[in-house]
């Protein structure tokens, strides 16, 4: 399998960078797969889960949202917050999702809308983390 470049950034550090066969990433418009050759694009990231798959090994990262680009020289990602799953404080991640629960009373209108659909993703991601397929 033809392999290309990733670099996965956040503001606080260089997540990953190397050669890889295939990224899977939770897009705000629906989970995409870039492969080498992937036609270019800029595509916003919801908070989800984000696959760097190398040599058959999968390694996931939990992304906040952010930005993807895919361009001749391979694929970069701009993560707000970039989390591999063995550095995840899932109970601090549980703490996380009731603080947003409780703050949901603090706003209307669109602001509500909008802390829903991430409270929403944040749910979504902890699905994800006890379901036997994260193993």
């Amino acid at each position: 399998m033809a392999t290309f470049h990733f670099d996965l950034v956040s503001p606080e550090k260089l997540a990953f960078s190397g050669e890889v066969d295939q990224v899977d990433i939770p897009g705000v418009e629906g989970d995409f797969g870039v492969l080498a050759g992937h036609a270019p694009v800029v595509a916003a990231i919801r908070p989800g889960i984000l696959t760097i798959t190398t040599a058959g090994r999968h390694e996931k990262v939990i992304v906040l949202g952010g930005l993807a680009e895919v361009s001749e020289k391979g694929l970069t990602v701009l993560a707000d917050v970039a989390t591999s799953l063995a550095e995840l404080d899932r109970a601090r991640f549980a703490e996380t999702i009731s603080e947003m629960e409780e703050g949901l009373k603090e706003h209307e209108g669109s602001e509500l809308d909008n802390a829903i659909e991430r409270l929403d993703h944040y749910k979504s991601i902890q699905q994800q983390l006890s379901s036997t397929a994260m193993h």
